[in-house]
């Protein structure tokens, strides 16, 4: 079969049967297609010699980066975004979503990896009813020999694991480089595959050396969620041996079969049809192994997906949020083995500042174990959770906090269980002594059979006891590891401080990222709310004088015609504690509108703030600190998270509450 390798994105001119090119798609050979640089930040440019967009460090002067904007799409169904781009030197290109009647632009893509040749990045664009425009984002460093460029921006209809290979740059499929055998492009007119003419993939064993030679060609990582039917093509001439393989790949780079063929050769091309759930972002992966250089050949074409399962029997995406549960209005799919016992229960506590109130909002509830009531030689507490079915991949995370434990042997564990109330593993034990603080448990784990989690809390020695508590169980598909790949509004300052700006005009002081317990005793928290152990914002009131202020403002905001919720956890502690305000800046307006404020000391746990709020022109949100009278006046913030629609439990949307007896004694 002739053909050409894969290895390099090879942009040849000639299309055959190219595939429909939706609006946004442009390959600045003439114009920019309605794509604009936005004013605000530095200029992208066409080539004097055309067919391709750049921006470059040399002329962005102050800038840090240049943003292109396309124009406004309104593509209902399934799309996918293709983009060949090149970073010379160094710098950074990232792919934004701004969707119409939302404030946010959507990282969707990057890349930061310098090349020598043009690279193609697949994004997948979930279906919508909501109009949107795409952005592209260079960040060139400063320094010469630093540039950005785009070569052609293709959108088109379906799934970006399609392909019918007839495309030159074959779908931005790739093929894992062997110096021996490796997937080629083959077909030419006159060539038929399947009935018609154009071109296909084939591997051929000819140059095979050694035993168990592998090609392995890949096609782009999916970016958005997606479970159905995925079909191709494929023919197969085994005259010694080889195996075809397809699997999924994640992240992580693990590896699950899901089809092998069950015969050696085909005379034709035959139709495959197999079902998969990409929960996670991951690739297909066609892998042929030959043991011989007569091992024969394998070819595919005509990849594609439908979101429609291909086998009746194939069972629905389940949901494990079954087993997630706050434990707000009850225990929810839990509970203990026996019920008589009583040996967990549901408790709370107000905000105050000596005993720490639940994880999910700092006034709710949580679960307790170890009470003095069931405290005892011998007690052994076990809460049993839901059922599960086997052989998937789940991601459990739960919140715990101890008090009073000399010990923490036994204190608290995790066991999974079969449905025959048999303990298959303990996939966790508590092995520090962070004591009041909540603390995050991330555990992934895979069992073939039905199982549930159950969390044990044992008493061997009464002195030795203390108070064990768990809150905010939740349960999802997948490795932990794993980003879920959605789009997100939230910032818990774990990787940097997204885009939050200090406002160095009108306060005196900044918002400091940290992590672990504030250096001031009886003020601050004693971890982030995230984790218990990552990164906070907060105002560290030895640097500040009393009345000093400072102002964290987030990048603009696109106004938006429905109401949005902002949600964020607060920590004010300390008997000094000053004012922490939330304002809404607009252009347009004099004066920033107050949108939220406590005041004076609230509690010694974090706490959850909802607020809601309209604006249909760009704005930005300010949180606003400033410092009391005193040294214990830390105030911090965390998982600042915004949702469009009401807030769901505005339960602490009241906009001003709080005491503080040296109120008027604060200058503003």
């Amino acid at each position: 079969m002739p053909g050409a390798c894969l290895t390099v994105l090879a942009l040849l001119c000639g299309l055959i049967d190219a595939q429909e090119l939706l609006p946004g798609s442009c390959n600045f050979e003439l114009s920019t297609c309605g794509y604009i640089s936005d004013p605000e930040f530095g200029g992208w440019s066409i080539n004097e010699e055309g067919h391709l967009i750049m921006v470059d460090s040399a002329i962005m002067q102050d800038q840090e980066r240049a943003v292109l904007v396309s124009p406004v799409l309104d593509q209902q169904d399934w799309s996918c975004v293709r983009l060949v781009y090149q970073i010379t030197g160094r710098g950074c290109l990232h792919l934004h979503l701004r969707p119409h009647s939302d404030n946010f632009d959507y990282q969707i893509w990057t890349a930061d990896n310098a090349s020598d040749s043009w690279l193609i990045a697949s994004v997948d664009l979930a279906n919508s009813t909501i109009p949107y425009q795409i952005l592209l984002e260079g960040r060139p460093e400063l320094g010469l020999g630093n540039s950005v460029a785009i070569f052609e921006i293709h959108i088109v209809p379906g799934y970006c694991i399609e392909c019918n290979f007839e495309e030159h740059h074959l779908c931005g499929y790739s093929n894992t480089w062997n110096p021996n055998v490796n997937w080629y492009v083959g077909g030419v007119v006159g060539e038929q595959e399947h009935n018609q003419r154009g071109h296909y993939m084939y591997v051929d064993s000819v140059y095979a050396k050694h035993f168990q030679e592998v090609a392995k060609l890949t096609s782009p990582m999916t970016t958005v969620p997606m479970a159905g039917c995925l079909t191709f093509y494929y023919q197969r001439d085994q005259e010694k041996g080889n195996i075809f393989s397809v699997f999924t790949k994640d992240q992580l780079g693990h590896y699950e079969e899901i089809w092998r063929p069950e015969v050696y050769s085909t005379a034709s091309w035959i139709l495959v049809s197999v079902d998969i759930k990409a929960l996670h972002p991951l690739e297909v992966v066609f892998e042929v192994a030959f043991n011989s250089a007569h091992g024969g050949y394998v070819g595919i074409d005509d990849i594609s997906f439908s979101p429609e399962f291909c086998h009746t029997d194939t069972e629905p995406t389940f949901d494990p949020s079954i087993a997630n549960c706050d434990f707000e209005r009850d225990l929810c799919l839990y509970h203990e083995e026996r019920a008589e016992t009583k040996s967990w229960i549901r408790a709370s506590v107000k905000a105050n500042a000596y005993r720490s109130g639940d994880h999910t909002t700092g006034t709710g509830c949580f679960l307790l174990a170890n009470t003095h009531y069931t405290s005892r030689l011998g007690y052994v507490g076990r809460l049993h959770g839901p059922f599960l079915p086997g052989n998937l991949k789940y991601c459990l995370r739960f919140y715990y906090l101890l008090h009073g434990f000399r010990k923490v042997d036994n204190a608290l564990s995790l066991y999974i269980y079969d449905e025959h109330n048999v303990a298959q593993e303990k996939v966790w034990s508590l092995a520090d002594m962070s004591r009041d603080m909540w603390t995050q448990v991330e555990i992934t784990y895979r069992k073939p059979m039905v199982s549930k989690v159950v969390f044990v809390s044992i008493c061997k020695n009464f002195w030795e006891c203390g108070l064990v508590a768990i809150d905010d169980i939740t349960v999802s598909m997948g490795d932990c590891q794993i980003t879920t790949g959605s789009l997100s509004r939230q910032c818990d300052f774990e990787s940097g401080v997204c885009g939050y700006i200090q406002d160095k005009t009108g306060d005196k002081a900044d918002w400091l990222r940290v992590r672990g317990h504030t250096p001031t005793f009886y003020t601050g928290p004693r971890g982030d709310h995230t984790s218990g152990v990552g990164y906070f914002m907060y105002i560290e009131a030895s640097l500040m004088r009393p009345g000093h202020k400072a102002r964290l403002l987030t990048s603009d905001l696109w106004g938006s015609s429905s109401t949005q919720c902002l949600i964020f956890y607060y920590h004010m502690y300390g008997s000094g504690t000053g004012i922490l305000s939330v304002f809404l800046h607009h252009s347009s307006r004099e004066q920033d509108m107050l949108l939220w404020r406590r005041q004076g000391e609230q509690s010694i746990s974090w706490m959850r703030a909802m607020v809601e709020y309209h604006c249909d022109a760009q704005h930005q949100i300010i949180f606003e600190a400033i410092r009391g009278p005193s040294l214990l006046s830390d105030i911090a913030i965390d998982d600042i998270r915004f949702k469009r629609g009401l807030c769901e439990d505005p339960g602490d949307g009241t906009s001003y509450s709080g005491f503080s007896e040296y109120f008027n004694e604060i200058e503003n």
